[in-house]
C-alpha cells in the first residue's frame, strides 16, 4: 500500500505541474506543435523502455480497439483540444476542467453500457455540473473575451473525448497491461495531432525556450505519470484512487497560482470544491 501511495504522489506531481509547464512554454511555442511533441516523446520513450525489457509487441487482437479510442481520443483529440484551451484561458482553470469527466461520463455510461446508476451518482453528477457551470459560467467569464469563450468550450469538449476513451475501454476492455500499450496510444495520438498542426499551425513549431518544458512532459511527464496513474489505481481501491487523483488539478491550481502568478478567485475555488465533492460522492457508494 506505501508504494501505491508514492506512485499517486508521483502522478500528483507530474501531471499536475504539467500544465502550468505547458503554459509556460506556449511563450515560445504554438500550442498543436507542443502536443505533438508531447506524444511522439512519450511514444518514443515507452517504446524504448518496452524494447530494453524485452516486452515491446504489436497490440494483440482484442486489445486494439481500446488502443484506437485512447489514441484519437484521449491522447490525440484531447491533447489537441487542451494545448490550444491552454493558450487561451488561464492554467489553473484548465487543470479543473481538463480533468473532470463526471458530467459526461455517467450519462453516456447508462446509454451507451447499460450500467445502472444510483441516486447517489446522479447527485454526484449534479455536484459536478454546478462545480464546471461555477468554472464556466457568467460570472467566471468576460462574455467579451471570444477567446476565453472559446477556451472554456474546448476544455468542455476534451472532457467529452476523454470521457468517449473511458467509455470504450470498458466497453472493449484490453488483455494486456496498459503499460505495454501506451506506445501505440501515443504513436496514434501523434497520428492525429501532426495533420491539425501542420494545417492550424503551418509556420509554428516549438522555439528555444519551449524545448526544456517539452523534454521534461514529453520524456518524463507523459509516459513515467501515465504508468504511476495505471499503476497506483491497480493497486489502490477504486475509491481511494478515485479522491486520490483529484490532487492532480488541485496541485495545478496551487503551481499556477505560486509559479505563474493567477489569480486564485471564489469562482476557482468553489468551483474545484464542488467538482471534488462530486467525485467523492460518486467514489463513496
Amino acid at each position: 500500500m506505501a508504494s501505491a501511495f508514492r506512485l499517486l504522489f508521483a502522478a500528483v506531481i507530474l501531471f499536475g505541474g504539467a500544465w502550468p509547464i505547458t503554459k509556460y512554454a506556449l511563450a515560445d511555442a504554438t500550442p498543436l506543435w507542443f502536443g505533438t511533441g508531447r506524444a511522439v516523446l512519450a511514444a518514443l520513450v515507452a517504446a524504448l523502455l518496452l524494447a530494453a525489457l524485452g516486452r515491446l509487441r504489436l497490440p494483440a487482437a482484442e486489445d486494439r480497439m481500446a488502443v484506437l479510442f485512447l489514441g484519437i481520443f484521449q491522447l490525440g483529440g484531447f491533447f489537441a483540444l487542451t494545448h490550444v484551451a491552454v493558450a487561451l484561458v488561464p492554467a489553473g482553470r484548465t487543470a479543473v476542467l481538463s480533468n473532470v469527466v463526471i458530467y459526461w461520463l455517467i450519462p453516456l455510461s447508462v446509454l451507451v453500457l447499460g450500467e445502472k446508476v444510483s441516486g447517489r451518482r446522479w447527485l454526484a453528477a449534479g455536484v459536478g455540473l454546478a462545480g464546471a457551470a461555477t468554472l464556466i459560467g457568467p460570472w467566471a467569464v468576460d462574455w467579451r473575451d471570444t477567446e476565453g469563450l472559446v477556451g472554456h468550450l474546448l476544455l468542455v469538449l476534451a472532457g467529452l473525448l476523454w470521457t468517449i476513451a473511458i467509455i470504450a475501454t470498458r466497453k472493449w476492455p484490453p488483455k494486456t497491461p496498459m503499460f505495454e500499450l501506451l506506445p501505440w496510444c501515443f504513436g496514434i495520438g501523434a497520428l492525429v495531432l501532426i495533420p491539425f498542426a501542420l494545417w492550424f499551425e503551418p509556420d509554428g513549431g516549438v522555439g528555444a525556450g519551449g524545448w526544456i518544458p517539452l523534454l521534461y512532459i514529453g520524456l518524463i511527464a507523459a509516459p513515467i505519470g501515465t504508468w504511476c496513474v495505471i499503476e497506483a489505481g491497480r493497486k489502490l481501491p477504486g475509491a481511494v484512487a478515485s479522491v486520490g487523483f483529484l490532487m492532480v488539478p488541485a496541485f495545478g491550481v496551487l503551481v499556477s497560482t505560486l509559479w505563474l502568478g493567477e489569480p486564485l478567485g471564489w469562482d476557482v475555488i468553489i468551483g474545484g470544491l464542488l467538482i471534488t465533492g462530486s467525485v467523492i460522492l460518486a467514489a463513496r457508494e
